[in-house]
């Protein structure tokens, strides 16, 4: 098996769905030997600001000097992305290795008749990493909800973690906040503590209030407003907590929030025996990468590229456009998935585009570009409909001179059909090599 075979096993399994319930994860995970019992984590549930938090937190704590995993979901560029040791991806060999093993525990439950989805796999192939590897803690980001999340597995994490909740997935996990809210709350686990944040809507907040009550974990609520911004632009922010200074590189008000929650959590883990000094902190947040999260990709052209595709995520793009470009005549790249609000991505985005050109992402799911655009236009802002998606950036490369900016935005899909892309723009224009008609 070599790397690109263990990457389309994975995908392979993707046509058994989405099943409620953790029993496959279960047998799985038996199966293997229940490696997720053999390393303590943290455990981060949300509709938004998860992957910003997890990254936070496993970079300080590899700052630290802890051996930490981070296992996150969708990947942007590259399978390995998912499964992160000290920063690190996982090597290929080691993919390869428990993949191998994964997929013989599979075979053996497939023929006692218990089906295994993508996700499931996957996160049992994280654990056996993880274990074989000695972690000294592991952050685990949920894929999707958390009462029946394959990551749910676990027992007793040493704190549990709930980010912004708003509507999304909302065929899967319920139509009002309550019911998602209910779904994010079942990672919060019987005497262990949970961490949110004191902006959540109310109803999010009294849901995790009484499931927090009910299963007896401490409730600690954090409070943005303790972090006092003293800089801030596109780039980022520097606040104050007490008499630290950190720089939370990824930019938008939101950051705090995500922010106050990681000093919460690592807070917890002090208490509990971890020693993690205020340096470490304070590096450890400033070092923490992702990509495709409000990133500045080139700063002359200014270039944005966000994986924004839902009303939290995309209210916050818009926070940050409105924050830190007001006035400026701004393009945008967008596309999106069918299955997604697009209707009310474009009205928290529209107001600050002077253009958009409409591309489809490379998935079965994505909003054709034509369809997207008429959606667009209907709100009065000239849009072209381009198709595929390096097309669309290379025009937009081509026009960028008459902007101030080009945002790219709509869905992670995008952001990964497109990154490379722009990088390698972003490199021909400030070598002087970049020229119109190449678009």
């Amino acid at each position: 098996m070599g790397l690109e075979d263990a990457v389309n096993y994975y995908h392979s399994l993707e046509r058994f769905g989405i099943r409620p319930g953790l029993e496959s994860i279960r047998a799985l995970c038996g199966k293997l030997g229940n490696p997720q019992t053999q390393f303590p984590c943290v455990h981060v549930a949300g509709t938004n600001g998860k992957g910003s938090t997890c990254t936070e937190i496993a970079s300080v704590l590899t700052q630290a000097g802890y051996r930490t995993g981070l296992y996150t979901s969708p990947y942007l560029l590259e399978f390995r992305e998912r499964i992160r040791l000290d920063g690190e991806m996982i090597g290929e060999e080691d993919l390869i290795a428990v993949t191998d093993t994964v997929r013989a525990a599979v075979e053996s439950l497939s023929e006692e008749g218990i089906c295994v989805t993508e996700f499931e796999a996957v996160t049992a192939a994280a654990f056996l990493y993880y274990a074989g590897h000695h972690c000294d803690v592991v952050v685990l980001e949920t894929g999707l909800g958390g009462r029946f999340d394959a990551t749910n597995i676990i027992k007793e994490p040493l704190c549990s973690i709930i980010t912004s909740v708003s509507l999304d997935h909302t065929g899967i996990l319920g139509d009002t906040l309550e019911q998602i809210a209910f779904e994010k709350c079942g990672i919060i686990k019987e005497g262990r503590p949970v961490v949110t944040s004191s902006r959540q809507p109310q109803p999010v907040l009294d849901t995790i209030r009484s499931a927090a009550s009910a299963r007896s974990s401490r409730l600690v609520i954090a409070d943005p407003s303790s972090l006092r911004p003293v800089g801030s632009d596109i780039c980022g922010t520097t606040v104050k907590h007490g008499e630290i200074e950190i720089t939370i590189p990824f930019p938008g008000a939101h950051q705090l929030e995500n922010t106050s929650l990681v000093i919460s959590a690592i807070e917890i883990l002090k208490q509990i025996g971890y020693h993690i000094t205020d340096a470490d902190l304070a590096r450890g947040i400033s070092l923490a990468r992702i990509p495709a999260r409000i990133e500045v990709i080139s700063r002359s052209p200014l270039v944005i590229l966000d994986g924004s595709h839902n009303d939290g995520s995309t209210s916050a793009l818009a926070d940050t456009l409105k924050t830190y470009l007001p006035g400026k005549k701004i393009l945008a790249v967008m596309g999106m998935m069918a299955d997604k609000d697009c209707r009310k991505a474009l009205d928290n985005l529209l107001p600050f585009f002077a253009g958009v050109i409409a591309v489809t992402p490379s998935n079965p799911r994505s909003m054709p570009a034509d369809e997207f655009c008429r959606l667009a236009a209907a709100s009065g802002v000239p849009c072209e409909a381009m198709g595929r998606p390096e097309e669309g950036v290379r025009y937009a490369f081509s026009q960028i001179s008459a902007y101030d900016a080009l945002v790219v935005c709509g869905s992670l899909y995008l952001a990964a059909d497109v990154r490379p892309i722009l990088i390698d723009l972003k490199n021909q224009y400030s070598g002087g090599r970049y020229h119109a008609n190449q678009g």
